[in-house]
């Protein structure tokens, strides 16, 4: 497995076990609350804010344990990238336009956020899905 390869597990795992932790935290507050009521502009932002520094730490870690391997990217890896990259940006599109159909039905902006945070974590986990996909197969046949 490649050091790039590596990377994006570990970007995939950060961003469902953040994602998974936030609906944990936002459901366990909204035992005796309604939802749209439930305090989610904290554990929202914390939730990206570590996501941001476990995916650092992991891709460190991934670096430290890969040395020997050296990272040079060749052209495979960077083809492999961007067809990750374009796939996965097609949540970001979806959640926009989510967002803003949203936000011209006035609908309460706790659906407006958590409608954007997912899509943000449907495009990582897409991406990442679509990149490993392309190691493990013959991508030049893509």
């Amino acid at each position: 497995m490649s050091y790039e390869e590596r990377n994006v597990w570990v970007f995939a795992v950060v961003a469902v076990l953040a994602y998974g932790a936030y609906v944990a935290v936002i459901l366990s507050r909204a035992r005796d609350t309604p939802l749209t009521e439930v305090a989610y502009v904290a554990p929202l932002l914390w939730s990206i804010g570590l996501a941001i520094v476990a995916s650092i730490v992991g891709s460190i870690l991934v670096s430290l344990a890969n040395r020997r391997d050296g990272h040079v990217k060749d052209q495979r890896d960077r083809e492999i990238n961007r067809l990750g990259e374009y796939t996965g940006q097609s949540f970001v599109v979806i959640g926009a336009l989510a967002a803003m159909a949203l936000a011209m039905l006035e609908v309460d902006w706790f659906w407006i956020a958590n409608v954007i945070y997912l899509c943000f974590v449907l495009s990582a986990i897409l991406g990442s899905v679509t990149k490993l996909a392309a190691y493990r197969r013959d991508f030049s046949a893509w």
